[in-house]
């Protein structure tokens, strides 16, 4: 409370020059770890998570010491745990000292997840990035930001501090990889760099850009199968836009010097990214599946990877983020859910202090206005939702838990609830069957 009202008073300029200084205080603090280490961050509305994961796999299968910090899991070599935290970016002490254990522990490669909110707050400041990879760009968080321009420019300033560094008498030189497939992508490729990588699936070249066409994609209910140049990929994660995520962590391993055909072999033994279309099977007659998607174009796209799974129904549990972000996506939600699903069970996801009620009938304001002949419930705790949708399936439906993924609590209210979706689909489905 007293957070909020300070915030309303003091200048933003004030604000700004504050988060500033602890940035940068940290980093002094910590002996500037980010020096003894080749830092990449990754950026972008979606698959940020994803795409660090996925390229702090493939380093680490071609025999490198890695860490990695992002929504889903800290990472510090073979030491990994799930975010306990509500935020994408640690708080600039806690960053510093995770990058400080990570030299502690000699890792060669950190991967950060890099938020534009955690931008706004500086807390990028006092790291030095080598390489910046870009996924893509939509509206997002736009309140925050003041609009669109200002939130693509927050991203943008990560890729204006990528900064050459020596680690043991090597030059590591500034690298940019972005999404040639995106409307941004010559936006963010703009920036100084010593070296230009495009990632695409669209054969999409750039000027002075090194090219990495994923091509030939076949998409299938077991995963996915494409080739880079003459290499033979084979991707056990759903979607086209998981193909995306894999071109970004390759075309990003690629320009760190990893060999094309390591980077093939990293990628086929990854079988699931904790909370991204992770599939909870306890035996049951129908499938589970928890993500994360919580804006429209991701719902959009995990329908699009869904659908390719045999299935009779489609029940969907989701809910909308409180605390006044993104408001006007709600209603959106729900008329893509009404469109997609057989039944829908609106829910609490992150209220906040907002009210339950209100967010959970601007959701159904999107099925009803959707007309499509789509069933739904609104039951706001979470755990009575999950339960009753297992207690709905027969056999052959599929069972979709959208929005929290693998985030170890809810916002309720001022209260942290400890919670994991995939944990409470498994308690649920012991009291079923």
């Amino acid at each position: 409370m007293i957070k909020s009202f300070l915030k309303k008073i003091i200048p933003k300029c004030i604000i700004r020059l504050y988060h500033l200084i602890l940035a940068e205080l940290a980093a002094f603090i910590y002996g500037y770890p980010s020096k003894k280490m080749v830092v990449i961050g990754v950026t972008g509305t979606k698959g940020k998570s994803s795409t660090a994961y996925l390229l702090a796999k493939i380093l680490e299968s071609a025999g490198y010491k890695v860490g990695l910090t992002s929504t889903i899991m800290f990472k510090v070599g073979e030491r990994e745990r799930l975010n306990p935290y509500k935020m994408t970016m640690l708080g600039r002490f806690k960053l510093q000292a995770f990058l400080s254990e990570m030299a502690s522990s000699d890792v060669q490669y950190a991967v950060i997840e890099t938020s534009s909110e955690g931008i706004l707050q500086h807390r990028h400041r006092g790291i030095d990035y080598n390489a910046a990879v870009f996924t893509n760009l939509s509206p997002e968080h736009l309140e925050a930001h003041g609009g669109y321009k200002n939130y693509r420019a927050a991203k943008a300033k990560l890729f204006k501090h990528l900064k050459r560094k020596k680690i043991n008498g090597h030059q590591i030189p500034r690298v940019i990889i972005a999404n040639a497939d995106d409307k941004e992508a010559e936006y963010f490729l703009s920036f100084p760099a010593d070296e230009k990588y495009g990632f695409s699936m669209k054969g999409k070249l750039l000027e002075d850009v090194a090219p990495v066409f994923g091509w030939e994609v076949v998409l299938g209910e077991d995963g996915s199968r494409f080739k880079i140049g003459d290499e033979n990929f084979e991707l056990k994660l759903l979607g086209r836009f998981n193909v995306y995520n894999a071109l970004a962590a390759a075309a990003a391993a690629l320009a760190l010097g990893v060999d094309l055909r390591e980077i093939r072999d990293a990628l086929a033994k990854i079988y699931s990214i904790p909370g991204r279309l992770e599939f909870v099977d306890e035996g049951q007659p129908f499938k589970i599946i928890v993500d994360y998607a919580h804006e429209p174009k991701s719902m959009e796209e995990i329908y699009a990877a869904i659908n390719l799974i045999p299935h009779k129904r489609i029940i969907n549990v989701f809910g909308g983020t409180g605390g006044g972000r993104d408001k006007s996506k709600r209603a959106v939600l729900g008329a893509i859910a009404a469109k997609s699903a057989d039944v829908v069970i609106v829910t609490n996801d992150d209220p906040y202090g907002e009210n339950q009620d209100a967010i959970a009938d601007q959701i159904i304001g999107g099925i009803t206005g959707a007309q499509n002949e789509t069933s739904y419930e609104k039951i706001l705790d979470r755990r009575e939702a999950i339960h009753r949708a297992l207690d709905l399936a027969g056999e052959g439906d599929l069972v979709l838990i959208s929005g929290k993924g693998a985030e170890q609590l809810m916002m309720i209210g001022g209260k942290k609830i400890p919670w994991d979706d995939r944990k409470i689909v498994r308690e649920e489905m012991k009291k079923i069957f």
